[in-house]
C-alpha cells in the first residue's frame, strides 16, 4: 500500500493547505458555473446552453419555413456536440423558449404540449417538435460564420462552437433572463421591441442622452403574460443601478351576476383576466381556495376557472353582503395576484459577471454590434475585392481572346500557358488560374456582358462597402436601418400596463357589462347587462372611430375636434343596442360602451384595448364595428380574409355575445379577416385584387352557401404571386367604383362593364398599369361621400369625384396631379 502511494517518486507531492485549496477549488468552480451554465453573456443575452441550442437547430437548417423535427433528435444533437450535461437540462431550456407566457419573443416554434400557465408539464421529448423562430432565425443566425462572430472548440475538441451569436437585436432585455448562479442570480424582466429599439437608435443618435429621456422611450417592463406595475419607482431604480422591486398586479374586472331560479339571485364577482409574470394559475386559485377555508379570506363563496383557448377568465364569486374593493383589497396582499418582480439585471461582460443599468445593456449592445458589422463588412469587402481582381482578368482575356488562346494553343502545359498568360496579359497568378478554368461558354457574347454587369455591380458594391468601413456615421445609419426594419417586421403593442400614481389610487376595478353564462348542475348563471354605475354617454351622443382605431363619443352639439386622425366611422347610440366589433381574428365581441371616452379625453383609447386581453394579445386590429341590432330584416354577413377565403353566415349568429369573443371563421396559413358585409340573397358584390382584376357575382345558395362558425369558408378569387385583395364592395349595375393605383393613377369605371362571374374565377382586367404598379384602393363611388388617399409619406390627398373621368376596362385612369416624386398611394379611406 506504501509503495502504491508513493507512485510519484520523492519530490513528487506538494504540501498545500486544506483551506487554500478549498478556496482555489471553490471559485474555479464557481467561476465554471458562472460563465459556463448560469449567467447570459449582454451580448447575445443567452446562456451557453440556449446558445448551443439554437446553433445546433441552425445546422440542422430547422429554418421557419422547413418543417417540424422532433425534440429528441435537436437535444441529442445539443448533447453530443456542444453541451455534456443532463437532457433534462437541455429539454428545459428549449421548452421555455417555445412557451410564448414565459418569453415575451419566443425564439422556438413548437409543435405539441409544450406546458401551460397552469404548470402543466410539457409531454416527452420525443413526442413533441420544433423549429426557429421567425425572430431567431433572421436576427440571431442570419450572418453567424467565423467572420462575424469568435468560435472557439467544444468540449472534446471535435467541433467549433460560436463564443456568441451574431445578435441584431437585445434579446437580453426582450427576453429578460433567469438564473442563479454561484453567490450571485440575475433575474432580468422582459421588454417591448418597439421600446427598445426606440431607445437604441436614440442612444445612437445621442450618446449622452439624459436617463429621464430614455426612461422615457422605455418606461418599463413588458411581461408576456400582461399584468399592471403598479409602482414606476422600482423601474427607476433597476434602471439606474440594475437592481429594483416591480410590483405588478393582476387585471380584475367586476361582473354582475344574475342566477334565475326560484328567487332572483344576484352576485359580484371579480373576474381575473391576467395574472402577474410567473404566477401559477392554478396553484393561485388553489391558494385562494384554501385561505377561504381556512377563514382567512373574506367575502368568497365560489371560485371557478372558466379559462379557454380564447384567453384567461378565473372567476370569484362574491358573497351577497361582500364588497368587491374590501375582497379584492385581501386579495392583493394574501395572494399572488399582486407580487414583486426583483429585477436584478446581471450579465457577463468580457466574462466578467457585472450588475448593469440599463443604458450600459443598451450601450454593451451597439459596441457589440458595432464590431458585428465591421467584421462582416469586412469580410464582404475582402470577398468582392477578391471577386473583382478575378473578373477583372476575366475581361482583359476576352479583350484578347484570339492572342490568349494562340498562347494556349502554343503552350507545351498548363504551367507554361499560365506564364505566357501573365507576361502578356500582364495579370496576377490568381487571374491566370482564373481565366484557364473559364469554360468555353464564357466566349458567348451574353456571357461577356454578365461578366462586366457582374464587375460593375461588385464595383458599386465595393465603394458602398468601404463608404461604410471609412465613416462611423454611416455605419451607424445602416444600423439604424436594420433596427428600423426587425422593428416593423417584429415589434407589436405594449402587454403590461404601467398605471399612474392616479390610476392605482383610483381603484383596479372597472365594470363589465358583457354577457357571459355558465352551466352547473342545479341552475344557469348568467352575467346580467347591468353595470355599477350608471352610463356616462348621453342619449342624444355618438360613436365615433378614427382610422387609427381610436375610438370616444361626440355630443352633436359639439363640434368635431380637429385632428389629422380622420374619423372613418360614427353611428348614434342606439336604445338597447350593443356595440359589436369583429377583428382581425375572425372574433367577435361585445364593448361596453360605458368604458368609451369622451371626445374631450387627451389620451386616445383604441377599439382593440376595449376588447378583452385575449383579443388585444392575438389581434393586429378591429376591422368593423356596428350596432345590433342591424336591421329589422334577416341579413347573411360576408367575411372575406387577407388571402382571398370567402364566408357567409347568418347575421343572427351574433346575438348573446359573451366576453370570450365568438369565432366566425377559422384561418390557417396566418390568414386573416380582412372584411366584412351585409348582404341578402341575389345581391351582387365586386372583389378586387392588387393585381387589377375585378371579380362581380351574385349572393346565392348555389355558389355561396350560408355556412357554420367553424368552417373556412370558400375560394372567394384566385391570388396570383404577391397578389392581394384591395377592396369589396355590394354593388348595383347601375353603381360605379373607382379605381385607385399606387403610382397614383386613377379612373372611373362603371360595374356593368364587368361581366358577371363565379367564385374561384380569376375575374376581370379591370386597370391596365402604365409601368410597374399595383391596384392600391377599389371605392364605390357613394353620394356625399369624401375620399382621401394615404401616400408612403403620411400625405392625406382629397379626392374630387366628379373631376374623376370614366374609362373602359383597359385603361390605365388620369394621374393625380398633387403627387410628388417617388410618392406612392398606400390605401384610401371614406368619410
Amino acid at each position: 500500500m506504501a509503495k502504491q502511494l508513493n507512485l510519484l517518486g520523492s519530490g513528487q507531492i506538494i504540501p498545500t493547505a486544506l483551506h487554500a485549496e478549498m478556496q482555489r477549488s471553490y471559485l474555479e468552480y464557481a467561476m465554471s458555473v458562472i460563465v459556463g451554465r448560469a449567467l447570459p453573456d449582454v451580448r447575445d443575452g443567452l446562456k451557453p446552453v440556449h446558445r448551443r441550442i439554437l446553433y445546433a437547430m441552425h445546422e440542422l437548417g430547422l429554418t421557419p419555413d422547413r418543417p417540424f423535427r422532433k425534440c429528441a433528435r435537436v437535444v441529442g444533437d445539443v448533447l453530443g456536440k456542444y453541451h455534456p450535461h443532463g437532457d433534462r437540462a437541455v429539454y428545459d431550456a428549449l421548452v421555455r423558449m417555445v412557451q410564448d407566457f414565459s418569453s415575451r419573443y419566443p425564439l422556438l416554434q413548437g409543435h405539441g404540449n409544450f406546458g401551460s400557465v397552469d404548470n402543466d408539464p410539457p409531454a416527452a421529448m420525443r413526442y413533441t417538435e420544433t423549429r426557429l423562430g421567425e425572430i431567431a432565425n433572421e436576427a440571431m443566425l442570419t450572418s453567424i460564420g467565423e467572420a462575424t462572430v469568435d468560435f472557439t472548440s467544444n468540449f472534446d475538441n471535435s467541433q467549433q462552437e460560436p463564443v456568441v451569436l451574431p445578435a441584431q437585436l437585445p434579446i437580453l432585455l426582450l427576453n429578460g433572463c433567469a438564473g442563479i448562479a454561484v453567490g450571485m442570480a440575475t433575474n432580468i424582466p422582459p421588454h417591448n421591441l418597439t421600446e427598445v429599439v426606440d431607445g437604441i437608435i436614440a442612444l445612437i443618435d445621442k450618446p449622452d442622452l439624459p436617463d429621464e429621456k430614455l426612461w422615457e422611450l422605455i418606461p418599463g417592463p413588458d411581461f408576456p403574460t400582461g399584468g399592471e406595475i403598479v409602482d414606476t419607482a422600482g423601474i427607476k431604480d433597476t434602471y439606474a443601478t440594475g437592481r429594483g422591486i416591480i410590483p405588478v398586479r393582476g387585471v380584475v374586472k367586476t361582473e354582475r351576476l344574475v342566477i334565475p331560479g326560484r328567487r332572483r339571485k344576484e352576485r359580484t364577482a371579480l373576474v381575473v383576466t391576467e395574472l402577474p409574470f410567473q404566477v401559477n394559475k392554478a396553484a393561485w386559485i388553489e391558494k385562494v381556495a384554501d385561505l377561504v377555508n381556512q377563514g382567512r379570506l373574506e367575502g368568497i363563496a365560489d371560485i371557478r376557472d372558466e379559462s379557454d383557448r380564447s384567453g384567461m377568465r378565473v372567476v370569484v364569486e362574491l358573497k351577497r353582503d361582500a364588497t368587491a374593493k374590501k375582497v379584492l383589497r385581501q386579495l392583493y396582499k394574501q395572494t399572488p395576484l399582486q407580487s414583486n418582480f426583483g429585477a436584478i439585471m446581471l450579465a457577463l461582460v468580457d466574462n466578467e459577471p457585472l450588475q448593469l443599468p440599463l443604458r450600459k445593456i443598451l450601450q454593451e449592445f451597439i459596441d457589440f454590434r458595432e464590431e458585428t458589422l465591421t467584421r462582416q463588412y469586412n469580410h464582404e469587402l475582402e470577398l468582392n475585392q477578391r471577386r473583382l481582381h478575378l473578373v477583372a482578368g476575366l475581361l482583359a482575356a476576352l479583350k484578347k481572346i484570339d492572342r490568349a488562346i494562340d498562347l494556349l494553343r502554343q503552350a507545351a502545359d498548363g504551367s507554361t500557358a499560365k506564364i505566357a498568360l501573365i507576361e502578356e496579359l500582364a495579370i496576377s497568378e490568381a487571374q491566370a488560374d482564373a481565366i484557364l478554368a473559364m469554360p468555353l461558354r464564357r466566349l458567348t457574347g451574353l456571357e461577356r456582358q454578365k461578366l462586366q454587369s457582374e464587375y460593375e455591380e461588385l464595383e458599386t458594391r465595393i465603394g458602398e462597402l468601404e463608404l461604410l468601413l471609412g465613416s462611423r456615421h454611416e455605419l451607424m445609419k445602416a444600423l439604424k436601418k436594420e433596427l428600423r426594419s426587425l422593428k416593423r417586421k417584429y415589434g407589436d403593442d405594449r402587454r403590461t400596463r404601467i398605471l399612474s400614481p392616479a390610476e392605482v389610487k383610483k381603484s383596479a376595478l372597472t365594470s363589465a357589462t358583457s354577457k357571459a353564462t355558465r352551466k352547473t348542475k342545479e341552475t344557469t348563471a348568467t352575467v346580467a347587462t347591468v353595470s355599477e354605475s350608471t352610463p356616462t354617454i348621453p342619449d342624444n351622443a355618438a360613436i365615433e372611430v378614427t382610422e387609427k382605431g381610436n375610438i370616444y363619443w361626440q355630443q352633436p352639439e359639439i363640434s368635431a375636434k380637429k385632428s389629422d386622425d380622420l374619423v372613418v366611422y360614427s353611428e348614434p347610440v342606439a336604445k338597447n343596442a350593443q356595440l359589436i366589433a369583429i377583428a382581425d381574428t375572425g372574433k367577435a365581441y361585445p364593448v361596453d360602451i360605458n368604458e368609451i371616452p369622451p371626445a374631450s379625453q387627451t389620451t386616445p383609447t383604441s377599439l382593440l384595448s376595449l376588447l378583452p386581453a385575449s383579443a388585444q394579445r392575438d389581434a393586429n386590429r378591429v376591422v368593423a364595428q356596428f350596432f345590433r341590432p342591424y336591421n329589422a330584416k334577416p341579413l347573411d354577413l360576408i367575411l372575406l380574409s387577407e388571402k382571398g377565403r370567402i364566408k357567409r353566415i347568418p347575421a343572427s349568429e351574433l346575438e348573446n355575445l359573451t366576453n370570450r369573443g365568438l369565432m366566425l371563421i377559422k384561418f390557417k396559413d396566418g390568414d386573416r379577416l380582412q372584411q366584412i358585409d351585409f348582404v341578402k340573397e341575389g345581391m351582387e358584390m365586386a372583389i378586387a385584387t392588387s393585381g387589377g382584376r375585378i371579380l362581380r357575382f351574385v349572393v346565392n345558395d348555389e355558389q355561396l352557401p350560408v355556412m357554420g362558425r367553424n368552417a373556412l369558408g370558400n375560394l372567394a378569387v384566385r391570388l396570383r404571386f404577391h397578389e392581394k385583395i384591395v377592396g369589396c364592395y355590394v354593388v348595383n349595375s347601375d353603381n360605379n367604383l373607382l379605381l385607385i393605383s399606387q403610382q397614383g393613377y386613377i379612373k372611373g369605371l362603371r360595374v356593368s362593364k364587368i361581366r358577371l362571374g363565379s367564385l374561384g374565377d380569376i375575374g376581370t382586367n379591370a386597370l391596365q398599369f402604365a409601368k410597374k404598379d399595383t391596384l392600391a384602393a377599389m371605392v364605390l363611388d357613394r353620394p356625399n361621400t369624401q375620399i382621401i388617399a394615404l401616400t408612403n409619406t403620411q400625405r392625406k390627398i382629397p379626392i374630387v369625384t366628379e373631376s374623376v373621368s370614366f374609362w373602359g376596362k383597359d385603361g390605365i385612369g388620369d394621374r393625380l396631379p398633387k403627387l410628388k416624386a417617388n410618392e406612392t398611394v398606400e390605401s384610401v379611406i371614406c368619410l
